[in-house]
């Protein structure tokens, strides 16, 4: 009993430690999730815009900073409904924003480039 309770000594303040630090870096695990990394991939990559997604756009009056920002950065991939194994490109179905979502893309991520295929209004 006395070597847990040394053990619980050291580990909790030890713990609170890292913490507070990492938090100071702005240190997150949240990059290694399956969605944070298809969506930082994706970001890092040339779109291109097929025919009816840049005619979606001009419809819904989206211009690319807020598809970019706001539905691809803070969207979520549905696995269910994605392709990710598929070769040579992966196609994913992005939904934005997570709860009760108003977008619906698909879009096909490539070596060299993402070609966003479709844009959908919800509701």
């Amino acid at each position: 009993m006395k070597k847990l309770k040394f053990y619980a000594i050291g580990l909790v303040p030890g713990c609170i430690f890292v913490f507070f630090i990492l938090n100071k870096k702005g240190a997150s695990c949240s990059g290694y999730l399956p969605n944070s990394r298809v969506i930082a991939e994706t970001l890092s990559k040339d779109f291109t815009y097929s025919g009816p997604f840049k005619a979606q756009m001009a419809q819904l009056k989206i211009n690319e900073k807020f598809l970019r920002d706001s539905i691809i950065t803070k969207g979520k991939i549905d696995f269910d409904r994605s392709h990710a194994q598929k070769k040579p490109c992966p196609d994913y179905l992005l939904t934005y924003p997570e709860t009760q979502p108003v977008y619906e893309i698909t879009f096909e991520k490539c070596e060299e480039k993402a070609t966003l295929n479709s844009l959908k209004k919800l509701r």
